[in-house]
């Protein structure tokens, strides 16, 4: 959720509850102060009751109070406590046979010397209809307040914070490998600004950083290869020398692997840092199965050598966006990986569909984690011809880009699993 929705959202719900709290608080008050008056008005009617018993010594109707619907009925018992009282009372109206609400005073008045219980009412419709018609108003203009106040909140909050996903998209956009410097604007919010200065150092510290290691190991392998070049080729020529002991020769032999050994060990870190950097930029769709599938045709020979069988379950397209030399590595590890540690006799399993392409093979059992064979100079066995770079060579390339593979082991059938990650893991792997 972006940050502006959550603070919105948030904005919206304290705005609601503070605004139904008043609202209630609202109404509660003004029908407070409604039946204040209406008590008011039937204090006054009751005074004009007394004075008049009190001036006649007798009650009769008046029309003076027909409107409040004086009850006068005379009680046989002298309460306790003479006291008023006030009682929200239904009365049915005998034209169109509806309830209607009143306010009822009842107080106790003797007259010509018997007690009597006065019950005066007051019509409430009135009362209510005010009461509704303030209460909609308020709640109406609260309503588009509230409304007003919050489209100017997003408004005034999407200004304010443009600099911000202003300074987001050029950093997403950033490509350390166009050699292009970021670029920020300078905004007049100071917070911006000082967020600003710190990516703008940060990203020329990076291009720096970057471009020297980059220099760097381009310098150190190609330094490295010349060297190497030269020791191998003059240890070929001490190996084919005749005066030779046997023990010079095992030496030689010696010597001479190591260099090997150094030379792969140069071009796969090499490549390694190449993956990491993003140095490769044909990207292009890839059938990646149909790949596999040439790369086992043209390892037909070392098959038959190895009395390995090949078994294509499935032959639908499985397509990755990949630079191709990238795919063919990838390929050709996966492929060399599966043929080197099978077993005589053995198989190798293809399967592939839209979403996921399995590569199974015949093989011993591991005593490492699965999981931990995609380490650096990881390796099954101790043998000197692996320097332990295949497989992280194949896990840069997946992560890099917008790959999964795992590697799975159930008894003696190894399985490797790639398949497309999800499109947000996928796009967090290419902001450079």
């Amino acid at each position: 959720m972006k940050l502006l929705a959550k603070t919105n959202r948030i904005y919206l719900t304290f705005s609601l509850v503070i605004y139904l709290l008043t609202a209630l608080a609202f109404y509660q008050i003004v029908r407070l102060l409604i039946y204040d008056e209406v008590e008011s008005r039937l204090q006054v009617e009751r005074r004009d009751f007394q004075a008049y018993v009190r001036a006649h010594n007798t009650w009769s109707s008046s029309p003076y109070f027909v409107e409040n619907k004086i009850d006068v009925v005379p009680i046989s018992d002298r309460p306790k406590q003479i006291r008023e009282f006030f009682t929200d009372t239904l009365i049915r109206n005998r034209y169109d046979d509806e309830l209607i609400p009143f306010r009822q005073l009842t107080f106790y008045e003797p007259i010509q010397g018997r007690m009597h219980r006065v019950s005066i009412r007051k019509s409430l419709i009135q009362t209510y209809r005010l009461i509704e018609a303030v209460t909609f108003t308020m709640a109406t203009f609260l309503g588009l307040l509230l409304l007003g106040t919050f489209w100017f909140q997003g408004k005034l909050s999407g200004r304010l914070w443009h600099p911000f996903y202003d300074t987001l998209s050029r950093i997403k956009n950033f490509d350390l490998n166009s050699g292009s410097p970021l670029q920020l604007s300078k905004p007049e919010i100071t917070e911006f600004y000082s967020l600003n200065e710190v990516l703008q150092k940060m990203a020329d510290k990076m291009q720096h950083d970057y471009k020297s290691l980059k220099e760097f190991t381009e310098n150190a392998s190609h330094e490295m290869q010349t060297p190497l070049a030269l020791i191998n080729a003059k240890v070929e020529q001490l190996i084919q020398s005749e005066q030779l002991t046997e023990a010079q020769t095992n030496w030689i032999e010696t010597i001479y692997e190591a260099s090997r050994r150094i030379v792969r060990l140069n071009q796969g870190l090499l490549l390694l840092a190449k993956i990491e950097n993003h140095q490769f930029q044909d990207v292009q769709r890839v059938n990646l199965s149909q790949l596999f599938m040439e790369k086992l045709q043209d390892m037909e020979e070392v098959l038959t050598f190895k009395e390995l069988s090949i078994h294509v379950h499935q032959s639908i397209s499985f397509e990755v966006i990949l630079p191709v030399a990238l795919a063919d590595i990838l390929v050709t590890n996966l492929v060399n990986n599966a043929i080197k540690h099978n077993q005589p006799g053995g198989s190798i399993e293809l399967d592939s569909t839209k979403e996921r392409l399995y590569l199974r093979n015949t093989g011993g059992p591991l005593i490492s984690a699965p999981e931990r064979l995609f380490e650096r100079f990881k390796k099954e066995g101790t043998g000197t011809d692996s320097i332990g770079l295949g497989l992280s060579i194949v896990k840069q390339i997946c992560d890099s880009y917008g790959l999964d593979v795992t590697y799975h082991v159930n008894q003696e059938r190894h399985q490797f699993c790639i398949s497309q990650m999800p499109v947000d893991n996928a796009d967090d792997n290419f902001v450079s």
